[in-house]
C-alpha cells in the first residue's frame, strides 16, 4: 500500500498551510483512487508531474469556480506546499520544494484525457460518496450541446448526462457527431445501479428497446408522450379522462406567473409499449400576472410503474424534478461555470471540462448546497476546502 503523499514530505514542508488554523474533516471516497482508473495517455520520457495529480488539481480547481484552464493553473500557482503534496505532486530532490505544473501543462494533460474513463471515476466517486438517500432513486436523462465548443471545421460537443433529481451526475457520455442521443442511452446507464429506480427521459427516449432495457436492468420509466409516437399518444389521448378521478393538484406563484398543475393517473390492462401499466395526464395552466395571458397545456405519460407504488404527489414531483434539470444542471453549467462563452475548443477539452463541472456540482450538493455560486465562493477562501471535499484531507 503506497504510502500518503503527506507522509512522504519534508516535516518543514508539513507544518506548511494555507493558515486556516482549521482541522479538516475527512470523507469516505478519496477522488485519486478513482481517477487512477484514467489511463494516462503521455510518453514515459519527460514526465514531470503524476498524471493522477494533474486531474485532481484540476478537479480541486474547479470545485472552487474556476472556469478555464487558465484559472486551473493559477489556483495550482498559488497552492501552498502542504495542498501540493495532499494533490500527489512530488518534490524536488534537491530543493525538498514542490512545483507546481504550469497551465500549459495542464491544458496539455486534460486535453488528451479520455473523457470516457474520467467520466466513470468521477460517476463511482459521486455514487460512493453520496449517501444512501430515503425513498426510490429517481434518475433523469437529458442531452446538452455545448455551443461554445463549436470551431469553424468541428460541429459542437454534445453530451448526454444521467443525473439524480437532487442534482447529482452519474454518469455522462458524448455524443457521436452523426448520431443523436438515442443510441447512447443504454451505454450511459450500464454502469450505474438501476434496481428499482425510476428513469425519467423526455419524448425522444420514448423508445420501446429503451423500454426493454430498462426492464432488463429491473429498473422502471415515466416516459413522455408526444405526437412523434402518433398512435401511442392517440390512445392515450382518448382514454376516458373526464371520468378520471383527480389524484393531485398544486398550485404555485413565482416571477408573475400564477400556476395550477393536476395530475390524473389510468390504470389499464394492457396498451401497444412494453411493460407500460399506467397512463397519466398533467394539466397545466399557466396564466400571466402582468399580461393576463392564460395557457393550457396537456401533457401525457406512461409508465411502468403498477397502481399503487406511488401516490400522486410522489409522481407529479418525478415530473417536475425531471424538468428541474435544466435549472440543477445546465443552467450552472451555463451561468455559473460560464460554459457557453468558454472558447475551450483543444481536443477533449470541451468533454472534460464538462465532467469537472459535473462533478463539482455534485460534491457541493451532496454537501447539502443548493447555491453553488456561494458554495465555489465559500470553497475558494481556503485552499484545503476542495481536498476536503474530495476526501484527499
Amino acid at each position: 500500500m503506497p504510502a500518503h503523499p503527506s507522509s512522504r514530505m519534508p516535516s518543514c514542508l508539513r507544518q506548511l498551510g494555507d493558515g486556516s488554523g482549521s482541522t479538516p474533516l475527512e470523507t469516505a471516497a478519496d477522488l485519486r483512487s478513482y481517477l487512477a482508473a484514467v489511463p494516462d495517455p503521455r510518453a514515459r520520457r519527460g514526465i514531470r508531474h503524476p498524471w493522477t495529480a494533474l486531474l485532481t488539481a484540476a478537479a480541486a480547481a474547479v470545485l472552487v469556480g474556476a472556469a478555464s484552464i487558465t484559472a486551473i493553473g493559477e489556483w495550482a500557482a498559488d497552492a501552498p506546499q502542504r495542498v501540493l503534496a495532499l494533490l500527489g505532486f512530488r518534490p524536488d530532490p534537491l530543493t525538498g520544494l514542490i512545483r507546481p505544473p504550469h497551465a500549459t501543462t495542464i491544458r496539455l494533460a486534460l486535453a488528451a484525457a479520455d473523457g470516457d474513463a474520467l467520466d466513470r471515476a468521477i460517476g463511482d466517486f459521486l455514487q460512493e460518496r453520496q449517501a444512501p438517500a430515503p425513498g426510490r432513486k429517481v434518475i433523469a436523462v437529458d442531452g446538452k450541446t455545448l455551443r461554445g465548443s463549436r470551431t469553424a471545421g468541428r460541429t459542437a460537443t454534445a453530451l448526454i448526462a444521467a443525473m439524480t433529481h437532487s442534482g447529482q451526475v452519474l454518469a455522462q457520455r458524448q455524443i457521436d457527431h452523426k448520431s443523436n442521443e438515442i443510441p447512447a442511452f443504454a451505454p450511459l446507464l450500464d454502469d450505474i445501479d438501476l434496481t428499482d429506480a425510476l428513469i425519467t427521459a423526455d419524448a425522444l427516449h420514448t423508445q420501446h428497446d429503451h423500454t426493454s432495457y430498462l426492464h432488463e436492468r429491473r429498473a422502471h420509466y415515466l416516459a413522455v408522450i408526444k405526437r412523434n409516437h402518433p398512435g401511442l399518444h392517440d390512445r392515450v389521448c382518448r382514454l376516458p379522462w373526464r371520468d378520471i378521478r383527480l389524484d393531485h393538484v398544486e398550485r404555485t406563484r413565482a416571477h408573475q406567473r400564477d400556476e395550477i398543475r393536476r395530475l390524473k393517473t389510468a390504470a389499464f390492462a394492457h396498451i401497444d409499449y412494453p411493460h407500460a401499466r399506467q397512463a397519466l395526464q398533467v394539466v397545466r395552466r399557466r396564466k400571466d400576472m402582468g399580461t393576463g395571458k392564460l395557457t393550457i397545456e396537456r401533457i401525457y405519460l406512461v409508465t411502468s410503474l403498477p397502481p399503487g407504488a406511488a401516490d400522486g404527489s410522489e409522481l407529479a414531483a418525478w415530473i417536475r424534478g425531471h424538468w428541474r434539470i435544466e435549472n440543477q444542471l445546465h443552467h450552472v453549467r451555463d451561468r455559473t461555470f460560464h460554459k457557453d462563452a468558454s472558447h475551450i475548443r483543444t481536443r477533449h477539452l470541451p468533454r472534460v471540462m464538462a465532467g469537472l463541472r459535473n462533478l463539482a456540482i455534485g460534491v457541493h450538493r451532496q454537501d447539502g448546497r443548493t447555491n453553488i455560486a456561494a458554495a465555489l465562493r465559500h470553497a475558494v477562501r481556503n485552499h484545503l476546502r476542495p481536498l476536503t471535499a474530495l476526501g484527499l484531507a
